[in-house]
């Protein structure tokens, strides 16, 4: 009996075993399955829910950026800043940033593109696109980098009409981390550091961020299609000859004599900082000590034997868990009191800054306006340029209070001070003209601010309007026919702007 009960219950022990260990290898195998990178067909790499079958939970993760769809019209939140960019497209319309799923709606949009009526008008070039849609990548491999970068905004409207997405990023044969926009190899290269290819795994998951949240230009560039006729491209260009700072940038552009547009209101040569997120992130202690962009923003879920990526891209604070816990030790409440406390530091130097760089734009006008030349205004002007550069710098990449905190305070101090400067120069410029305890007019609501910035609001809201009923819609059609969209794939877009609501 005793031998029987060994025996019956060595049977089980086994049997249990067996089933333990099919068990686990079928995990695995699920697991590595799932895991693995499946070749994707080259006729839809630019189509983001063709990858959906290759790579679901990434897939599914990224359409949940959909869900950060809230509307912040930055011109109302700061009225500042209409009278700081008079004379240039963001005076028009600027919201802050939403989810990656409607960066390409919110770029067609924006007032600042324009109302075209065909593909040939516009005030935008083509390279407005550049960083909103895989199409981007398609068309310069398809056409060539130059030929992209030539003609209007309005050139490739029913081409690129998928939204930011897999092949941004990723291979469209392997699934690897991918650069497929060689405005950032060539600005490496200059800057003297390693190339993607050359990068670490590591590196590789801030750069294919860098693509896009970077400072940039648009070069122009004289060049001669296949025809022989000349032709003028604006590429999109990285300003890092000089390295990674906005004093950098600042010189590279200085010595080019470079500028962006003239001030409407103080007639100075400006430069405008587009979003320099990868520049000021290596300044600040996450990227000295190697923690990547994706890290924080993207990280790493677990469903049961699977781990991947999540794509949802959304604020760390929102996946403390995950984005934050795995490496600090202190409460979720103490860091987010910490993050909160370097906002309202930030905020407080802002909005100095911007006071007093748009209140020196509305006394040089006043100066202009008294007599005074341009000779008696230059000094005064260079201080505008520098200071408004450094504020832009510190604030136009969005999350560099937390990024870069002590290097985004350092340069909203500057900015302040170059505004302090100017401000105490006019001050002189005025009095010498007879003019005495001149006071800035009221700029503290949008409708003022875009007033003293001449914006014709009324007029550019219906031009777009007028597109968005006739030329957009077209495109999307032509998108359809010719197989570069699914028009299902546009049933949950959002269509509303701080100027227009569904």
């Amino acid at each position: 009996m005793k031998y029987k009960l060994l025996l019956a219950g060595s049977l089980f022990a086994i049997i249990a075993i067996s089933l333990l260990t099919a068990s686990v290898n079928q995990r695995e195998a699920e697991r590595i399955a799932i895991n693995e990178r499946p070749l994707v067909a080259q006729k839809i790499k630019h189509k983001n829910e063709e990858w959906a079958r290759y790579y679901p939970r990434q897939y599914s993760s990224w359409k949940k950026t959909k869900e950060s769809s809230q509307i912040i019209d930055m011109l109302k939140e700061k009225s500042q800043l209409p009278i700081l960019w008079a004379g240039y497209g963001f005076a028009k319309d600027y919201n802050a940033p939403r989810g990656h799923y409607y960066a390409l709606q919110d770029n067609v949009n924006t007032l600042r593109t324009g109302a075209p009526v065909d593909g040939k008008s516009g005030p935008m070039p083509t390279a407005c696109w550049t960083c909103k849609s895989p199409d981007v990548p398609r068309i310069m491999e398809r056409d060539g980098e130059l030929e992209y970068f030539t003609g209007k905004w309005a050139k490739y409207g029913s081409e690129i009409v998928n939204p930011i997405g897999c092949a941004d990023c990723h291979s469209n044969v392997t699934g690897e981390l991918n650069v497929r926009r060689p405005h950032l190899d060539r600005a490496l290269e200059a800057a003297g550091l390693p190339s993607f290819a050359d990068s670490t795994h590591q590196e590789r998951r801030n750069l294919v961020c860098a693509q896009c949240h970077v400072e940039y230009y648009f070069k122009k560039t004289e060049w001669t299609d296949k025809d022989g006729n000349k032709k003028v491209a604006k590429v999109v260009t990285l300003p890092w000859e000089n390295g990674l700072t906005a004093e950098g940038a600042e010189k590279y552009y200085d010595e080019m004599g470079f500028k962006d547009w003239t001030h409407k209101i103080s007639k100075t040569p400006m430069l405008k900082t587009q979003h320099p997120g990868y520049e000021l992130y290596k300044t600040g202690i996450h990227g000295q000590k190697g923690v990547s962009c994706a890290d924080c923003h993207m990280p790493y879920t677990q469903e049961g034997s699977v781990k991947y990526s999540d794509h949802q891209l959304q604020n760390p604070l929102e996946t403390m868990d995950r984005s934050c816990m795995t490496c600090h030790r202190e409460s979720e409440q103490k860091l987010r009191g910490i993050v909160t406390q370097k906002y309202k530091r930030k905020e407080q130097l802002h909005e100095l800054a911007m006071d007093n760089l748009a209140k020196a734009h509305l006394e040089t006008a006043k100066a202009m306006e008294a007599g005074a030349s341009d000779e008696e205004l230059a000094g005064v002007r260079a201080d505008i340029r520098s200071g408004q550069w450094k504020w832009d710098y510190a604030v136009a990449s969005h999350p560099a209070f937390f990024h870069a905190p002590e290097e985004t305070l350092r340069l909203l101090a500057v900015a302040n001070e170059s505004a302090m400067k100017a401000r105490l120069t006019l001050v002189s410029v005025l009095a010498k003209h007879g003019v005495m305890d001149y006071s800035a007019p009221d700029f503290s609501n949008k409708k003022n601010a875009q007033s003293l910035a001449g914006v014709p609001l009324e007029k550019l809201v219906a031009a777009k309007n007028k597109f968005k009923a006739t030329l957009e819609k077209e495109w999307y059609k032509i998108a359809v026919k010719n197989g570069n969209l699914n028009m299902d794939s546009r049933k949950e877009v959002d269509e509303e702007s701080s100027y227009f609501s569904k």
